[in-house]
């Protein structure tokens, strides 16, 4: 089957045709370093994550491009009220992003270019658009364009100049029209020097859009095959991006994919609502391999929700993948295989799997092959399966769920089942403790007792396996 992904412009699921047969350019939005990662942030990255994942799959050079927005009105005005340098503040929640992002297995993009370090191209890219009609300067030191320059205005989000009449900020001086947006925003005196560069236009510092559209040029050039992002920058920022690359007459994105948002007890995250969860508050509270579960088991355009019940069935869901791949390493060791950096793209992947991630990114369709692999890897295990036919469903179950990011095996994940934090540590301490206390009792043979401890777990939600090695425990799938 054919990789096919939906379009957002054109609102259907065509086949990927990329512009270079064998090789897919991706432009990733990236984070605005005002403030801390929060799980909407890594809800969107994660979610290309897995596209670029299954991309490289299926053997396609992926050439990934994420910015950086380093410099805009709100990391001035933060890092002020802070008293730090707005350059200092920036490079901080910069690298606190990467820091979270290497946590949760995020793959590095190819480049990761700062808006600061592309002012020329920036600056290219506004002088093109003056000559051709599209943008003007104010006199005052800013650049705006003229949206109705360009009868496609709108076309990405399905909107016309008409219905946009009453929307946007009050105009500003210097404005044509209300509607028209900033390439280049003047210089202020209340702003620091050093948060400003000279223009043929006067001084001062990029707008929002203009980065995205002048970078995107640059790493991948005039065309590129997909530009993503969150949900929430369709318009303006998707909006502007798109207008000022195609009057600049370039073609720009050939294919946009947004990520769903993300809910927390069923509202949208804000602090306003006293439900804004950050990155590191959760990764905190969860073994991070759950963390990442939750984000991406459901369909990346769909809304994905956070709270209590489906944390915790991410982190039994993850538990019982890292049992499985566990026992089923143990079964064989010594076998290649069971190394965390096995080569698992040899490994033949079922059919629906593929069939599933080729139709969109199907992921929940996908976790319920992987399901599907882990309940027959645990019956191979059960039975004292083979070495050969447990080494070919764990292979199956490693590739997999490396496609998501969750391989049990992977150097990334090596001991996570250890250190889920420290409610994991204290349970599993616990556990243990019932568990000797059951091994004692059935070595004396106080089958009673033994029945009992037993059954006090079951109720807990607690599952015990005996095995050859002692007895495991995971959590019990809560039911729905």
């Amino acid at each position: 089957m054919t990789l096919h992904l939906h379009d957002t412009a054109t609102r259907t699921t065509p086949p990927l045709n990329p512009v270079r047969e064998g090789a897919v350019s991706l432009y990733v939005c990236g984070p605005t370093t005002q403030g801390a990662p929060h799980l909407g942030h890594l809800r969107t990255f994660l979610a290309f994550d897995v596209l670029v994942r299954w991309l490289e799959r299926g053997g396609r050079e992926v050439t990934h491009i994420r910015n950086v927005t380093d410099i805009d009105d709100k990391i001035l005005e933060r890092s002020a009220e802070a008293g730090s340098a707005w350059w200092a503040w920036s490079l901080r929640f910069e690298r606190e992003f990467q820091d979270v992002l290497d946590q949760v297995g995020n793959r590095r993009p190819t480049y990761e270019p700062r808006a600061t370090g592309h002012v020329p191209e920036m600056i290219e890219l506004m002088q093109r658009l003056i000559e051709r009609g599209h943008a003007y300067a104010d006199g005052n030191g800013s650049v705006y364009f003229d949206v109705s320059s360009l009868p496609t205005y709108g076309a990405l989000t399905r909107q016309s100049l008409e219905a946009m009449q009453d929307a946007g900020e009050v105009p500003e001086p210097g404005k044509r029209d209300r509607r028209d947006f900033a390439l280049w925003k003047a210089a202020k005196p209340t702003e620091p020097e050093t948060a400003s560069w000279d223009t043929p236009y006067g001084r001062g510092r990029p707008g929002w859009h203009l980065e995205c559209s002048a970078m995107s040029r640059k790493y991948l050039g005039e065309t590129f095959d997909i530009h993503a992002g969150g949900l929430d920058l369709r318009f303006p920022h998707h909006e502007n991006e798109q207008a000022q690359s195609h009057a600049a007459g370039y073609g720009f994105a050939r294919r946009w994919m947004h990520a769903g948002v993300l809910t927390v007890d069923g509202l949208k995250m804000g602090k306003s609502l006293d439900n804004f969860v950050t990155a590191a508050r959760a990764l905190a509270e969860h073994p991070t391999p759950a963390v990442r579960l939750a984000l991406v088991s459901g369909h990346y355009r769909a809304t994905v929700e956070y709270n209590a019940t489906a944390m915790r069935e991410a982190e039994v869901v993850w538990e019982r993948f890292s049992a499985t791949a566990h026992r089923a390493a143990e079964h064989l060791a010594g076998e290649r295989l069971t190394a965390p950096d096995a080569d698992l793209t040899g490994v033949e992947l079922p059919a629906d799997f593929i069939a599933a991630l080729d139709d969109d990114l199907a992921v929940p369709e996908a976790l319920a092959v992987i399901h599907h692999e882990q309940a027959a890897l645990n019956s191979l295990l059960a039975e004292g399966g083979d070495h050969a036919a447990v080494a070919g469903g764990l292979g199956r179950l490693r590739a997999m769920l490396d496609v998501l990011g969750l391989d049990p095996l992977s150097a990334q994940w090596a001991g996570a089942a250890d250190t889920g934090g420290a409610d994991h540590a204290a349970l599993d301490a616990l556990i243990r403790a019932q568990l000797s206390a059951r091994a004692a009792a059935r070595a004396e043979k106080d089958w009673g007792r033994a029945d009992a401890l037993r059954d006090a777990l079951s109720e807990a939600g607690i599952r015990i396996e005996d095995g050859p090695d002692g007895a495991r425990w995971s959590l019990e799938q809560p039911a729905r």
